[in-house]
């Protein structure tokens, strides 16, 4: 075949131009003639590093018949192609072409093209009239090479950028899974797909889908009254497994569209559960309770996991109302802590764990700690939790300094502190035994929590004996600092029993347990237990008239919380007492041989006492046993 004359954007006279024009409509049409003969669909192979034998195979196998006139290399691999079909639809190759200082540009380069050589590869074909399909999978990647060649409407109507816009359009959008294709193909694109608007595209289409499929189950859920849970669950995983694939940036856009929308907290919440489990699970366990671990994955994943965890937590839900579970919470904030977050990160996490402290589990707070030559558990992070939560309810009370508190909130808020307090004194003992617990930070701890959060002593005293037991070499200076935050009059009778005879306590210590037990018992023989006490704090009460009305509710609500305090205390030593009886009734009866108790055998046996018989009732006594009687007293009274 004869060869055609060189193709020229710039000619010099008319009969130059009309013989160029005929050339190059002959070539174009012996083209795709022979493109027509030739039905077989190109494809990518699997393997990357066979690209330069496609790209060969694609230039020798077409232009076989016909010789090309320019070749063009993207990413190392080339093409040899005709200027006629690629200027006719790209701006930026004919540009390109007018620009060279050559007559016969026969070579060009394209440098960073989106998607590479094979999304070239693509619009080169489109640039042939050949067929192909845009799918979710390269609409992203054409739509940037489109935009890199400036394949516009400006040089040739239905082009590719308006191509792939309609499809982007029209059929992306309406499914859920398409987008998620799309974002993920997105990844690996130069920042243009973001000034493209692709991705805000995708991503409000994600939210907008989602937000239709909760109104759709919601639907469904009153027709199926029984079955809507289950109905729920399952319109909702679908899409949460589909988000799980995204990259954290575009899953961060995702949810926040889908909060802005309004889609339920608690499938945001759902979601953020799935993501972390997808994307963090290459922490382990043995990284997380070995400080000294190797540092096994590279400084780029570590971190992404910290870019991950630190962007979960930003999408927590704000409402308090929403229900995070604090398993989810306590395992965010390990990791944030492994990965060194961010301080607003972790505090954030604190802050949300205080709000709901009274439903922490005791195993929730035994967080390792990472840091070398420290204790074993992290001290600090949980004594700011108590600290937040302490602070909360000092906030909520500040809020309602209007008007008296309602018995109802009242007793809630010291029953959640109750709860609190129980929780810490566990936690103080499990922690105890650790050799390497300073007696500062376990002091520290003990003294977050104020005297009237814990209603009896006996959690902290089991607490500081382990420790003691634990470290025995503390000096009788810390011991007694140590023991001096024991209430003698908040042990429990058992308690009591234990501290008067346990060695370790100092002796001071144990004598004023005696001194309170034994004050103990004597207001309960005379029945005045508490009732001294009680009257004390009711008269120490009284607001003075030279404070403000601020200050005095603040004192009245000060007495309000101690008083309920000290009803508490009588309770359980009302309880106690009722034990005891019953444990004495219970010994009486086994002792007593032919089943009489002992105040029935005592009233038969004053009965037969002269003194309180009648005139005319009972057997008067003998002379010779009152006389007994009498000389027995007697001799008594004188030894």
């Amino acid at each position: 075949m004869a060869s055609f004359p060189p193709f020229s954007i710039t000619t010099q006279d008319n009969t130059t131009t009309v013989a160029m024009v005929v050339a190059l409509s002959l070539r174009t049409f012996v083209c795709f003639v022979l493109l027509r003969k030739d039905n077989t669909s190109l494809s990518c192979p699997n393997n990357p590093s066979q690209a330069p034998k496609f790209a060969n195979t694609f230039t020798t196998r077409i232009f076989s018949d016909v010789a090309g006139d320019i070749t063009i290399t993207v990413d190392g691999e080339s093409f040899l192609l005709h200027k006629f079909p690629l200027v006719s639809r790209s701006g930026k190759i004919r540009k390109m072409v007018a620009d060279g200082k050559d007559y016969n540009v026969s070579k060009l380069e394209l440098v960073n093209f989106p998607g590479g050589p094979h999304t070239f590869e693509l619009a080169m074909k489109f640039c042939y009239g050949m067929n192909f399909e845009i799918t979710a999978a390269n609409a992203a990647l054409l739509r940037c090479g489109a935009e890199y060649l400036e394949m516009s409407e400006d040089y040739r109507e239905e082009n590719l950028i308006a191509r792939t816009e309609v499809y982007l359009n029209d059929v992306v959008v309406q499914s859920l899974e398409k987008c998620v294709e799309v974002l993920c193909t997105c990844e690996n694109l130069p920042p243009i797909v973001e000034e493209l608007g692709i991705i805000n595209t995708c991503v409000e289409a994600i939210a907008m889908n989602a937000c239709k499929e909760q109104l759709v189950s919601g639907l469904s859920a009153l027709d199926c009254n029984g079955e809507s849970t289950e109905l729920k669950t399952g319109c909702m995983e679908w899409w949460i497994e589909d988000l799980s694939v995204l990259r954290i940036d575009y899953y961060h856009k995702v949810i926040t569209s889908m909060a802005r929308i309004g889609v339920r907290p608690d499938s945001i919440v759902e979601s953020l559960m799935h993501y972390a489990q997808i994307s963090l699970k290459s922490i382990g366990k043995c990284q997380i309770w070995n400080p000294a671990r190797p540092n096994s994955n590279s400084g780029t994943t570590e971190n992404e996991q910290k870019t991950i965890v630190e962007a979960l937590v930003n999408l927590l839900p704000r409402l308090k109302s929403s229900n995070v579970p604090l398993s989810f919470l306590f395992g965010m904030l390990r990791m944030a802590i492994m990965v060194e977050a961010t301080v607003a990160c972790r505090l954030e996490l604190e802050r949300r764990i205080a709000f709901r402290l009274e439903m922490v589990s005791l195993d929730d707070l035994l967080i390792p700690s990472l840091r070398a030559g420290d204790s074993l558990f992290d001290i600090d992070t949980v004594h700011r939790i108590v600290v937040n939560f302490l602070q909360q309810i000092e906030d909520e009370e500040n809020e309602d300094s209007g008007g008296y508190e309602s018995d109802g909130l009242a007793s809630l808020g010291h029953g959640s502190l109750l709860k609190v307090g129980r929780l810490i004194d566990s936690y103080l003992a499990e922690i105890a035994p650790d050799p390497y617990l300073s007696l500062q930070k376990f002091i520290a701890m003990i003294e977050t929590l104020p005297d009237y959060a814990r209603v009896i002593d006996d959690g902290l005293y089991r607490a500081i004996d382990i420790y003691l037991k634990a470290h025995p070499m503390l000096s009788d200076h810390e011991c007694k600092k140590l023991c001096k935050f024991i209430d003698c009059q908040k042990l429990s009778q058992e308690a009591t029993n234990h501290a008067a005879q346990n060695e370790r306590l100092p002796v001071q210590m144990a004598i004023k347990v005696l001194y309170f037990e034994q004050l103990r018992l004597k207001n309960a023989l005379c029945g005045s237990s508490g009732d001294g006490l009680l009257s004390q704090k009711i008269s120490s009460g009284v607001p003075s008239a030279a404070m403000s009305p601020r200050d005095n509710y603040a004192s009245l609500r000060r007495e309000n919380r101690e008083l309920k305090l000290e009803i508490s205390r009588m309770r359980v030593r009302l309880s106690e007492l009722e034990k005891e009886q019953v444990v004495m009734k219970r010994g009486m009866m086994e002792k007593s041989g032919n089943g009489k108790t002992f105040f029935t055998s005592l009233s038969k046996g004053i009965g037969r006492i002269g003194i309180f018989s009648g005139p005319g009732g009972g057997k008067r006594r003998k002379p010779r046993g009152s006389e007994g009687k009498s000389g027995r007293s007697r001799r008594y009274s004188v030894s």
